[in-house]
């Protein structure tokens, strides 16, 4: 009888572990994030699978172009993924089908180069916006089909999750981001 307490001990030990050990890195350090809609594509498409990283921000800001999922603002509940175009203290400018990004640097602006789109696709809108501390101005990487910043306005750092570091789904798009 004795043993037999000492195994199921054994066992639930380990379950616990198993358990706390999920629970731990699931919601401090990384989570997955199922892609839904097209506002990503041709990069991210519908129903790939992420795994979103949720301590770099923890120590550092984000930084223009890099991919993040974050709460929309409007409704907490629902998690979107964009890029970010504009950081903190900048403004952004859509004219013309271009994003022109102006900051303290560079006060006249300088067009944004965005290397992950595909060629000769426009950015809609004519748009100007001063982002204050702790904004972004996000972008869909499918700019005529996607509700981003454009639509809702800034988006405040404390609705970002984390950066997308790993393409796990499909099997054939496996892939580590490095920005």
């Amino acid at each position: 009888m004795k043993s037999f307490l000492l195994a199921v001990w054994e066992i639930l030990e380990v379950v616990l572990v198993a358990v706390a050990t999920v629970f731990l890195i699931r919601n401090f350090l990384m989570q997955p994030f199922l892609v839904s809609g097209a506002s990503m594509e041709p990069n991210f498409n519908s129903g790939n699978y992420l795994i979103v990283d949720e301590v770099t921000y923890r120590l550092r800001p984000p930084e223009r172009g890099e991919v993040v999922v974050f709460k929309y603002p409007d409704n907490p509940s629902v998690y979107y993924i964009k890029r970010v175009v504009g950081l903190p203290g900048e403004k952004v400018e859509i004219k013309n089908g271009s994003v022109y990004i102006s900051n303290k640097a560079n006060p006249n602006g300088f067009l944004l180069q965005e290397a992950y789109l595909p060629p000769g696709l426009e950015t809609s809108g004519n748009i100007s916006k001063p982002l204050n501390d702790n904004e972004y101005f996000v972008l869909g990487d499918n700019r005529n089909y996607s509700y981003d910043s454009r639509s809702w306005g800034k988006l405040d750092k404390k609705f970002i999750i984390g950066i997308a570091r790993l393409r796990l789904l499909p099997i054939n798009k496996v892939q580590a981001f490095s920005y």
